[in-house]
Parts: structure tokens; C-alpha cells; sequence
């Protein structure tokens, strides 16, 4: 699938479930821009708005499991604190074709929202403690979703695990 096409279905999906869940959203379309910083800036949005995210594996102890893990875009991931949540030795991030597999997106455009029953949703809750909104590629690098931060909780329903360095 090319990288042009990858990532629709996602978007169309989410824009779906936002719209039938009747959440307060906004869709931003820019330039495709990889970099945290810029695209916040492009949407007028703080950088700790930008619910960055990870796809993780977690192995060791006998655990083999996927997590897709939220946070804001101003902290760095703590892999290690999210191992030991889920029992296990190590975690990393996951392989490009792992990427591609779970969530049918680029590097980049991953929402916080995990369509694929393998992928569990985890998320940092300091990204909805600060802001009442939230901002997030939306499966697409070039289209971004903005919206409520209440809703996104009650849509997405992601296990809140504390993951950042601190």
C-alpha cells in the first residue's frame, strides 16, 4: 500500500466514531510535517496538547503483547516503567511492518485510538491534566484531529499509566 493511501481507512474510521460518538472535534489539514513541534505550531496548539504515539512491544516473564502508548508530545517515554506495568522484562518500539500491521498508518500519523484487538491502549494521564483539548495526527499525516479532552477519555477509554522520565 503506498504511503499516499495508507492510513485513509484509519482516518475515515476515526472521523466516524468521533462523529457517532458526538465528540467536540475539529479537523486541521496542513502540510505533512514529522516533527512534533512543527505541527503544533501549524495547528496553534501547545506542544504538551499533542498526544503523541507510541507502538510498543513488551516481552519477558512470558509476556508478548503490543501497546499502543499515548503521551504528550513535550515527554519522553519511560519504556522501561511501562514493562514492569505489564509484567514484563523490556520494552521497545515496535518494527515498521509491527506499525503497519496494527495500526495500518505511517510513522507519525498514528491516532490515539487502537482499532486492531492486539494493539492495548495505554496512555500517560498527565496529556489530559494540563489541556482541555488535545491534538493528534489523525491517521493521515497531513489532516489533524483537535477535541475535547473529556470526550477523547470517554471515547478511546485508554488504561491511564504513568510512563513518562521524569
Amino acid at each position: 500500500m503506498s504511503d499516499e493511501v495508507k492510513g485513509t481507512d484509519t482516518h475515515q474510521q476515526l472521523i466516524a466514531l468521533l462523529t457517532q460518538q458526538q465528540a467536540q472535534f475539529r479537523v486541521v489539514e496542513h502540510d505533512a510535517v514529522g516533527k512534533c513541534e512543527a505541527v503544533s505550531e501549524i495547528r496553534g496548539t501547545d506542544l504538551g496538547q499533542g498526544a503523541k504515539a507510541l507502538v510498543c512491544k513488551v516481552k519477558g516473564n512470558g509476556v508478548k503483547k503490543h501497546v499502543l502508548a499515548i503521551l504528550a508530545a513535550d515527554q519522553q517515554a519511560d519504556l522501561s516503567q511501562l514493562a514492569s506495568h505489564f509484567g514484563g522484562l523490556k520494552a521497545s518500539l515496535a518494527s515498521p511492518a509491527e506499525v503497519d500491521n496494527l495500526t495500518a498508518c505511517v510513522f507519525g500519523a498514528i491516532p490515539p485510538f487502537s482499532f486492531h484487538p492486539d494493539l492495548t491502549l495505554v496512555a500517560d494521564p498527565l496529556l489530559f491534566e494540563r489541556f482541555d483539548e488535545i491534538a493528534f495526527n489523525a491517521g493521515l499525516l497531513e489532516k489533524s484531529v483537535i477535541m475535547d479532552t473529556q470526550d477523547y477519555l470517554r471515547i478511546a477509554r485508554p488504561e491511564l499509566v504513568a510512563f513518562r522520565k521524569i
